[in-house]
């Protein structure tokens, strides 16, 4: 047997007339990256990083016709991508752009996982996984959360401030927060989006009632979901003058952001003062994720409330006028990097979101720098923000007839 079958493997992928098999090449770069232990050791991962970038941009490049022109167009190649540096040039690609066209680097029949984001405004981004995505992804997940110390043996209630799964509904929300439910074993699950009449429906009293209840017993409560949908129960349960305390081990975990209702976002330290005054959870126990459709990483949180960078992607601020790199601790446009998949070119992507990327020492201990989301801006406003640079937004977000 030579070397190269010896490091060789064979994997299968769905398809929908026929179970095929196809060959994997021995270890990449992007899946060394995605074995990482040192989770938050960027300055170990970092040489790493460019390669699995460089190897993913240049399969994107030789896959995704659609992208091949679009590098082009910039002028720029697989193969200039040696530093970091290198890769604050490589061109982007704006989530508002993906909302409206779909770009892939492989057939959809050799995607079994197929997620979409919530489309607040009307489009939706898709976003399809591959075996070896979904693999490396799942690595990813096992290691954050096992350094978090979401594992947990001990049976435990789920309530879900989110959708309620159903085999029509793509949403990478409700596939999330379902994921959650598996950190540790679950006694129960409950929604607040239950489906009802042909539509999702919110039902906050179902979801009040079952905390006063299992506030009696002693099974853990985990809470997953939007923090929107969070913050309208503990304020109308404050209202009502009914405050209970969770059983030991309870966590209140956020994920999804605010969504329509970012108008009603309340302060970090409000909600955790509300959260303790009437679920009796300390902010110890609060634990926030952040990540994307188009940008599958988990973010969690430290203890000190900190998104630190994970080794398996890396973040740059950008001028909202110029769109060009910005010094840590200055506020800018969101561009979030990782080589995770091999399904689409989403290597780098341009959010909506405004935050900023510090580098100060954090008290937690983690030396990796961390983000900060300050708010989002909407379609016009990152239109505006984003002429005279290039002409690189006003290029993207063209008509649905326009194509790459």
């Amino acid at each position: 047997m030579t070397k190269r079958t010896a490091f060789s493997f064979f994997s299968v992928y769905y398809k929908p007339t026929r179970i095929a098999l196809y060959r994997f090449k021995p270890m990449s770069n992007v899946n060394k990256l995605f074995s990482t232990r040192k989770i938050y050791d960027l300055k170990k991962s970092d040489a790493l990083f460019v390669k699995a970038m460089r190897d993913n941009c240049r399969y994107q490049y030789g896959h995704c016709p659609a992208y091949k022109e679009f590098l082009d167009r910039f002028r720029f190649q697989p193969d200039d991508i040696r530093t970091f540096d290198d890769l604050q040039r490589l061109p982007f690609l704006p989530t508002l752009y993906l909302k409206k066209h779909r770009m892939l680097s492989m057939s959809e029949r050799r995607l079994p996982l197929k997620v979409t984001s919530s489309g607040t405004g009307g489009n939706k981004s898709f976003v399809g996984f591959n075996l070896r995505s979904i693999w490396n992804a799942f690595k990813m997940v096992c290691r954050v959360a096992k350094y978090h110390n979401l594992w947990s043996a001990r049976l435990t209630r789920y309530v879900v401030f989110g959708y309620r799964p159903r085999r029509d509904n793509s949403l990478g929300a409700s596939k999330s927060a379902w994921g959650f439910t598996f950190f540790a074993p679950a006694a129960s699950r409950i929604y607040a989006l239950d489906y009802k009449d042909g539509g999702y429906k919110l039902d906050l009293d179902n979801i009040k009632n079952k905390l006063v209840k299992y506030s009696k017993g002693r099974l853990p409560v985990r809470t997953m979901g939007f923090p929107a949908y969070t913050y309208f129960l503990l304020r109308q349960m404050k209202e009502e003058g009914l405050s209970v305390k969770l059983p030991k081990g309870s966590l209140i975990c956020l994920g999804g952001g605010w969504k329509q209702f970012y108008a009603e976002k309340i302060g970090k330290q409000e909600f955790y003062d509300l959260a303790f005054e009437v679920l009796g959870v300390d902010d110890k126990h609060i634990i926030e994720f952040f990540g994307a459709v188009e940008h599958p990483i988990l973010y969690t949180d430290c203890r000190e409330h900190h998104f630190h960078l994970p080794a398996y992607s890396r973040v740059i601020i950008r001028d909202v006028d110029t769109l060009l790199p910005v010094p840590d601790g200055v506020p800018g446009l969101v561009n979030l990097l990782t080589p995770l998949f091999d399904s689409a070119p989403m290597l780098s992507i341009l959010t909506d979101d405004i935050g900023v990327l510090h580098s100060d020492p954090c008290s937690c201990g983690e030396t990796s720098p961390y983000l900060e989301i300050l708010g989002r801006v909407g379609v016009k406003d990152v239109v505006t923000c984003a002429q005279g640079a290039e002409e690189i937004l006003k290029d993207f977000l063209r008509t649905d007839d326009d194509t790459l």
